[in-house]
């Protein structure tokens, strides 16, 4: 067996090293073309292809040199356990308690994910970027674009990477390099991730932005959810940025164990105190990364900036907040937040204004795939139409019914947990009207929402896609369902829409339900 001790450098010797990738999603192919690259023996093992993206990546795994063999992963197939591995990369959709994760545990393989790989050999491009790490229960993937919009505007150049789409090992394998990569990390990445060894990461500075009960089916508990998250702060160098306002954050910073000379970077929007970030009369301030922070405070940029930009709901500005202390802490200069907020636009499906019409105004917050995020959503909007469903994942609604719904004049439900919904509104909320949508195609689903929504809507009153749930039951992904409402909107609204058209993109790629 091999000394995976001296694996923590792309110039190592890994030829021979014999790899097992489990999974063939854009992480598993990037894993399995990066081992080959470094001279590894890899046997990619997966579910047969049943798409043309997939099909396409069973050819190219022969084309570079890596072998396939289909499998549910229900088993390990008798090609993978005769293989051997040494170690096992495991894609992040597989659960630790998944049999063929406990399997390859069993096996006496070392388990890595595929960021622990990108890690170890972050070097090929000399000298590696500086990592900045981001999670949270809601605003990862725009606070992981702020980040790089921040970097990328003081002149350095910068990759957004991770669970947002682009995997870490393409991003590290670049040839000519980055100065510096935003890393996305699902609670599923980190749990995979090592805390201490040659694996563990030592980012320059990380941030968990909040923690709510989610993806409680794959952790099995919520301690085991928030363990997960806790990870990202572990060994980080300069800076561990935490949500006031979110009291979980601040423990998990104190319970980490980090570089020494490792500050603690609070963030929220209030006035903030010595060595935090936080908003002065309109004004996004740091009170860190100065000298005289005990007397006066580096203005950012400000809250009408933010909501010229689309992102003055006060989730956005904490977003905001936050990616700002994670770039202050590796020396971008102020100008450069301002800079880059004024040339932002939020991401499509969070919280995106779809169409304005007789006063009414559709909000597309697909992308709000717990109800952490959906809350959010219900208290920016006056006077509400809520679309709402999906598959929770384990987790309960009723509070987010019973404790958010004062302002909600009408619910439409949609997906397959609808019963859960309509239990919650009738025990926590029976007043609202509710409307239930039964159809399961993807268009007509929300075609029927739509029609439903209008059908209660008032001049002054939001129709407000945030599904509270996951998209799987019924939608490919959170994009899938937020293009299939513009799509609806815009053709119920016809000709009346105000100035909103060029808004909607048409369908594409989109991220994962794990925010």
């Amino acid at each position: 067996m091999r000394d995976l001790t001296t694996l923590t450098s792309w110039h190592a010797d890994w030829k021979g090293l014999r790899v097992a990738v489990l999974g063939l999603g854009v992480s598993g192919f990037s894993a399995a073309d990066t081992l080959v690259e470094l001279g590894a023996e890899v046997l990619v093992a997966a579910p047969e292809a049943t798409t043309d993206e997939a099909r396409d990546r069973v050819d190219l795994l022969g084309v570079i040199g890596a072998r396939f063999v289909a499998s549910s992963l229900d088993t390990p197939a008798q090609e993978l356990t005769d293989f051997a591995p040494e170690v096992v990369i495991v894609s992040p959709g597989l659960a630790p308690h998944h049999p063929i994760v406990r399997w390859a545990t069993q096996s006496g393989a070392a388990v890595w994910g595929d960021v622990e790989l990108a890690w170890r050999v972050r070097d090929k491009v000399s000298p590696p970027a500086e990592w900045l790490l981001i999670t949270g229960t809601n605003g990862k993937t725009t606070t992981t674009q702020l980040v790089a919009a921040m970097v990328a505007a003081s002149g350095r150049s910068v990759a957004a990477c991770g669970n947002i789409g682009l995997p870490v090992l393409d991003a590290v394998r670049e040839p000519e390099g980055f100065d510096v990569l935003a890393v996305e990390l699902s609670s599923h990445q980190l749990h995979y991730l090592p805390i201490e060894g040659e694996g563990a990461l030592h980012p320059a500075a990380s941030v968990c932005l909040n923690i709510e009960d989610d993806h409680l089916e794959w952790h099995g508990s919520f301690e085991a959810y928030r363990a997960a998250k806790a990870r990202v702060y572990a060994n980080t160098r300069v800076a561990c940025v935490y949500n006031r306002a979110d009291e979980a954050t601040r423990h998990m910073v104190e319970d980490a164990d980090v570089e020494e000379g490792c500050r603690a970077v609070g963030f929220g929007l209030d006035i903030p105190p010595i060595s935090d970030f936080g908003v002065v009369e309109g004004v996004l301030v740091d009170r860190a990364f100065l000298a005289e922070r005990h007397t006066r405070a580096l203005e950012l940029t400000t809250v009408d900036t933010l909501t010229s930009s689309g992102l003055g709901a006060d989730h956005l500005v904490a977003d905001v907040l936050a990616a700002a202390a994670l770039v202050r802490a590796i020396d971008v200069d102020p100008s450069a937040v301002d800079l880059a907020a004024h040339a932002f636009r939020a991401d499509h499906h969070r919280s995106e204004v779809v169409a304005t019409a007789g006063g009414i105004t559709w909000i597309d917050d697909s992308k709000a795939t717990n109800p952490h995020a959906a809350r959010a959503s219900l208290r920016a909007a006056a006077s509400a139409v809520w679309i709402v469903g999906g598959l929770f994942k384990g987790v309960d609604v009723s509070p987010l019914v019973r404790d958010d719904t004062a302002h909600v004049k009408a619910a439409v439900l949609i997906g397959a947990d609808r019963q859960t919904l309509r239990e919650a509104f009738q025990r926590h909320a029976p007043g609202i009207p509710v409307f239930e949508v039964e159809a399961t195609e993807t268009d007509s689903v929300m075609t029927r929402a739509v029609q439903l929504a209008a059908s209660v809507a008032e001049p002054g009153d939001t129709v407000l896609l945030a599904p509270a749930a996951a998209s799987f039951d019924q939608f490919d992904s959170y994009g899938a369902r937020g293009d299939a409402f513009a799509r609806a909107v815009h053709d119920h609204l016809g000709g009346d829409a105000d100035g909103h058209d060029s808004d909607v993109q048409p369908p594409e790629a989109s991220g994962s339900d794990d925010r």
